[in-house]
């Protein structure tokens, strides 16, 4: 338990709650995106982060994928990181941003051969007839890629990044009093207050 966040900007606290969780957490990097479609219609899932720093928190995704066609249409999102075992939560909002071609080419090369394959066999959120299509497709790409060293990064698979404008930290506390600090982008620089639970 921590009693106070004495950071003046929000990425050097999350890092240190996200290493904690790291040791606690199954799968720590899974955090809750929220879009919406240009009228406004929210959808939320599950995607892994896969890196943060100053400028913001990054996921990858088939382009084609509603995640990233809303995103694309109304490019504002918000993140939710749950750590159950340490009873915290992390918020962020922002708008979302391409990562760059290099950031997606490196990432895509760490991944395995396997989810790489995978990524060129899917056509993510589409209507899908059966399980035997879809490993049917990924087999088809597994031969077109077995001579070859290096899978290519698919066309259609990109990063995001969403740029945060605001942080919320939030620690369970006995009797409902929890901790909250939320952290605002002010231009250049962080304001930064406790808020009631």
């Amino acid at each position: 338990m921590i009693d106070e966040i004495d950071d003046a900007e929000p990425i050097a606290p999350f890092r240190r709650w996200f290493a904690e969780a790291a040791q606690s957490e199954p799968l720590a990097e899974a955090m809750t995106l929220a879009t919406a479609t240009r009228d406004g219609v929210p959808s939320s899932r599950a995607v892994l982060v896969k890196g943060v720093d100053e400028r913001g928190f990054v996921f990858y995704t088939n382009t084609d994928s509603r995640k990233a066609e809303e995103l694309l249409a109304n490019p504002q999102a918000a993140l939710c990181f749950h750590w159950k075992s340490l009873a915290r939560q992390v918020r962020v909002e922002g708008p979302a941003e391409h990562a760059s071609e290099a950031e997606a080419d490196a990432y895509f090369a760490s991944r395995p051969r396997e989810s790489q394959i995978g990524a060129w066999a899917s056509d993510q959120s589409r209507p899908l007839g059966s399980r035997g299509e879809l490993e049917a497709r990924a087999a088809g790409f597994a031969g077109k890629f077995a001579d070859m060293a290096r899978v290519p990064r698919p066309p259609n698979w990109a990063g995001f990044r969403i740029v945060p404008q605001r942080v919320e930290f939030w620690q369970e506390r006995p009797s409902r009093l929890h901790d909250r600090w939320v952290f605002i982008r002010d231009g250049g620089t962080w304001r930064k207050q406790r808020l009631s639970p």
